[in-house]
Formats: C-alpha cells, structure tokens, sequence
C-alpha cells in the first residue's frame, strides 16, 4: 500500500507540486519578501533652500529631484501621482523644513515620518492622504482585489471543471458558437457576482473602517473590469488543464498565493528582494492594488495610473486570448473530417 501510494503520487504532478513547490514559494516569500522596513524612499526637493537641504538628508530618504522653484501644490501633485513617495518643502535651513509624506504608500510612510521624527528639528512631518498611518486605510482597497482574484479565478475554475465533468461544455462546444462565445458567455455571470461583491466591499469597507474614497469611480471600475476579465481568464486556462475539481483548486491556490503575498499588499513592493520583487510585477493584483490604493485614498489622476490600467489591458488580451485557444485545442471537439465520396464507376466504354 505505501509502495502503491508513492506510486500515484509521482504520476499526479499536480500534487507533487503542492507539495514541493509551494513550500519553496513559501520559503522565498518569507525569507526575502517579508520585510515590513523601507529602506529607500523617492524624494523630492523643493523651495529656495533646496540644494542646501537636500544635502542634509540621509536614510531612508533618497533625493531624486531638486527644484529650488517647486511649490507646495506642486509637491502635493507629485504624491498624489506617486512620483515620490516624500517630498521636502526647503522654506528654510533649519527646522522651517516640512517633508510631506505619501501615508497612501503605509510601510514606507512610517519609515519617512520615523527619520523626519529623529532628524533633529530638520525636518518637521506631514502626512498626507492617511494621515493617522492607519492600516484599514491602506488594506480595504487590497482586499477588494484580493476578493475579486478568488472569485475570479477558484470559482470560475471549479465551475468550468464541474460543467466539463457532467458533459455540459461538451454539448455547448458542438453549438454553432464560437470558442470564444461559449467561455464569454460561461464567465459573464462571474463577472457580474465579482463586480457586485466589489461594490459590496468597498462601500462597506468604507462604511465600517471609515475609509476616504477620493477619487473617479469611472476610473476604479475600469481598472477592477480589466483586472476581473484577467483573473477569469486565468480560471478558464486552469479548468482546461484540470481533470476535475480538486485538481482546478489546487492549480487556483498555486496560482493565488504568490499573488497575494507579492504583489505589495501585506509586504511592501519597496522592501523585497530585487529577484523577488521583479516576480511580484508579473501578477495582475499588483497592478490593481495600485489602482485601488490610488483611486481610493489618493484622488490619483488617469495619467498616473495609465501604467498599471495599460498592463492589465494587456494581461486581459494575452489570458483570453490564451483561454480561446486552449479550450479550441482540449475543449472543443474536432471538426469530422470530409468523407470522400466514391470515384464514379466507370460507364461500359
């Protein structure tokens, strides 16, 4: 019995990879990802006194930017578009110095405001867009993408397995329909569930937890569509290579757990290993979060979120696209082939 049982388990390499990849994953994550500390953070300087300011400034603040001719708006717009995560107002050599710092962006906001605290009276602190640095400010926007991603992407999986084990995909797929119409059609009422459970987070997450909501909703629903068409599409490739549904959860979690502990909204982005860092880029809730942090907590403007909307447009495109082809190849039956008709007998002559 035990000899039979390593035997299964080499042949399912589904399991064998819940048991040997996600420990590794684990491990890295841990061991250079989970650090909550922000050793550098972008900083601007502005004012008369910039130059002479900038020189006195040391750990975790890194200068880069001077503009002796910078004024406060101008400095608040460069947080708000998260060009900076702080920026110095050089009014004065001494303690006329005040440092607005970005308390959207928390791990590295406390840092900022911890070396502003002990710099002597050089530079004085002020928060901007979280300015008790409380963390249900900066979580709330993070969990609606979290939400949205198990949705999106366990339960569109399980479904979609569930449908092909009774026979029902099948069925659809020798339909007059497209291979692309049958996956829209089959994730449309994910994606309707998804968006519902979005408002339901976000007005209640702001109801309960008192958290600003600051920006355009056009601008939060464009980013959450694109990201929910992402994650869905992810579910569909799952289910296609899935033979049944404890097989489409775990390649779900697989494919979830990176995402969540990456993608910068338990461990800073800022704090991470440059190798494990450059993973966390490659998930769509990455790009989300920056969306919904900025959205909800800094009224950022379209332009500045025009890089994470741009690489989820493509993440969609590239995921459906993939969706398609893989339910055409394993999905869909094949076309029969063309009976040759009999060659004529010949007539007598």
């Amino acid at each position: 019995m035990i000899l039979k049982e390593f035997l299964e388990l080499r042949r399912d390499k589904r399991t064998m990879a819940m048991i040997v990849v996600l420990p590794l994953v684990l491990l890295v994550v841990f061991g250079y990802a989970a650090n909550f500390h922000v050793d550098d953070v972008s900083t601007f300087v502005y004012g008369p006194h910039a130059d002479a300011v900038a020189a006195q400034l040391h750990a975790p603040f890194v200068v880069d930017g001077v503009d002796p001719a910078g004024t406060a708006a101008q400095a608040e717009e460069a947080l708000r578009g998260r060009e900076a995560g702080a920026v110095v107002m050089a009014t004065g050599t001494g303690t006329e110095s005040t440092v607005l710092i970005d308390g959207s962006d928390l791990f590295a906001a406390q840092s900022a405001a911890a070396a502003a605290a002990a710099s002597g009276g050089l530079l004085t602190p002020d928060v901007l867009f979280n300015p008790d640095l409380q963390t249900s400010w900066v979580m709330v926007p993070g969990l609606v993408g979290m939400i949205m991603a198990f949705i999106g992407t366990i339960i569109t999986a399980i479904g979609l397995v569930r449908e092909r084990q009774a026979g029902t995909l099948e069925q659809l797929a020798v339909m007059p329909f497209k291979a692309s119409d049958v996956i829209g059609g089959k994730i449309a009422p994910y994606f309707v569930l998804a968006s519902v459970d979005m408002v339901l987070v976000t007005v209640l997450g702001s109801f309960l937890f008192d958290v600003p909501f600051t920006g355009n909703v056009a601008v939060l629903a464009l980013g959450a569509g694109l990201f929910l068409f992402t994650v869905l599409g992810i579910g569909v490739l799952i289910s296609s290579v899935s033979q049944n549904q404890g097989q489409a959860m775990q390649m779900a979690l697989l494919t979830l757990m990176p995402q969540i502990l990456l993608s910068g909204m338990i461990f800073p982005l800022d704090a991470m290993a440059a190798g494990v860092k450059w993973i966390g880029y490659l998930f769509p809730l990455t790009y989300f979060n920056m969306i919904s942090n900025g959205v909800m907590l800094r009224d950022a403007p379209l332009d500045s979120l025009a890089m994470p909307l741009g690489v989820l447009a493509g993440m969609a495109i590239l995921v459906f696209t993939a969706a398609v082809l893989r339910f055409r190849r394993d999905l869909a039956p094949a076309a029969p082939k063309a009976v040759r008709s009999p060659a004529p007998t010949g007539s007598g002559r």
